[in-house]
């Protein structure tokens, strides 16, 4: 079968996306559960099948030996999982993002954010971790901060990380996060330095039209990224109680057992299995736009602080419908043009998509407040 008509169908939601979003459903839940799985799944296959031999754990250590050449310059060691994973998203993230950029390569700011998300993925998500190990320091990614990644604002990272990684994570937590989305938007982040939206605009470009834009999946949106958000500071809060306790007791127990929760549920479930899985059949953002406790914070900020929105002109619009279709969020662009009132829903990730496939020019990046245009 030509590429082209794989490449088609893909992005169709026909059988051969629904093999691919298993395939990747599959990949994710081997990485994060393949001891679980060999512990709980395989005994039982074997008493099905008494022939069967599968190690679920052994296959991802033979799988990441195929990096060592690479894993031994830069972290002095052997290749582990996370390190093959690392590898494996870095170079879809990279040889993607290329292909984007030759393909918006007249749209500037286009070139410009992918150059940011591929720069922040290569250096700050995968050469600086590794090369931290190598110097006997945990490894720290410092593109990411809490509450997308908890553990980096819990006590206990006063004692397994060095005191400057830690206040690095609090000061883009707490001070960062306001004051580049009062002045950027909810863009800053989401589409010029978080790794799960530099996969989703590069090696996810082609599934970015299957958005819903349904009113119930705005409704839907809203309930479940907002309670994740809520869950994440509770349990946050819990953690910290817990630690001050100091008092190994049934408190203590509930604690550990909801970080457990959440990190197998959220962490690895929604935002790997699911939030990746669901490429071919939801689009790129099911995690950004229904799960992701950051992305909820930097929505808020958006709609209530921020001088950052998309403004319309209604004169202009010939309702194609361009700027819904390409929208990987589910914002139905069109509706907001064809009334001539500006964006600034939570959900907007700013990637700069509807600007670039309006054949009229109607829609615009801009700072409002200070009459700047962000986007030309």
């Amino acid at each position: 079968m030509p590429y082209k008509n794989i490449k088609t169908g893909i992005r169709r939601r026909n059988i051969l996306a629904w093999f691919l979003a298993i395939f990747l459903m599959l990949f994710y839940a081997l990485l994060y559960w393949d001891k679980e799985i060999d512990e709980k799944i395989i005994p039982f296959l074997q008493v099905l099948f008494p022939g069967f031999r599968f190690s679920c754990e052994q296959f991802m250590a033979k799988l990441s030996q195929k990096v060592d050449f690479l894993s031994y310059p830069l972290r002095g060691k052997g290749a582990d999982k996370w390190f093959f994973y690392g590898f494996v998203y870095t170079l879809l993230v990279v040889v993607m993002g290329l292909r984007f950029i030759r393909h918006y390569r007249h749209e500037k700011y286009q070139v410009y954010r992918t150059v940011s998300v591929m720069g922040v993925q290569l250096v700050l998500a995968f050469l600086v971790p590794s090369l931290l190990q190598k110097a006997n320091v945990k490894e720290f990614y410092f593109s990411y901060f809490w509450p997308l990644k908890i553990e980096y604002f819990l006590p206990s990272a006063l004692y397994e990380l060095p005191r400057a990684f830690f206040y690095w994570g609090v000061f883009m937590s707490f001070i960062a996060v306001p004051v580049l989305t009062y002045f950027f938007g909810k863009r800053w982040y989401c589409s010029w330095v978080c790794g799960c939206g530099a996969l989703a605009n590069t090696a996810g470009d082609d599934f970015r039209h299957l958005s819903t834009k349904t009113e119930f999946s705005w409704k839907l949106e809203k309930i479940t990224i907002y309670s994740i958000l809520v869950i994440a500071i509770v349990m946050t809060a819990i953690l910290f109680i817990n630690h001050f306790r100091a008092i190994p007791d049934t408190f203590s127990e509930f604690a550990f057992a909801l970080q457990r929760w959440y990190f197998f549920f959220i962490g690895a479930g929604f935002a790997g299995v699911v939030g990746t899985g669901f490429y071919p059949l939801a689009g790129t953002r099911v995690w950004c736009r229904f799960g992701c406790p950051l992305a909820a914070i930097l929505g808020i900020l958006q709609v209530t602080i921020s001088r950052f929105r998309i403004t319309t002109n209604h004169g202009l619009c010939i309702a194609c419908g361009n700027c819904s279709t390409y929208c990987e969020m589910g914002i139905d662009v069109r509706a907001y043009a064809m009334r001539g009132e500006d964006i600034r829903r939570a959900a907007c990730v700013g990637c700069g998509i509807c600007q670039a496939v309006c054949p009229r020019g109607v829609l615009r990046l801009e700072n409002r407040v200070l009459g700047l245009r962000q986007s030309k």
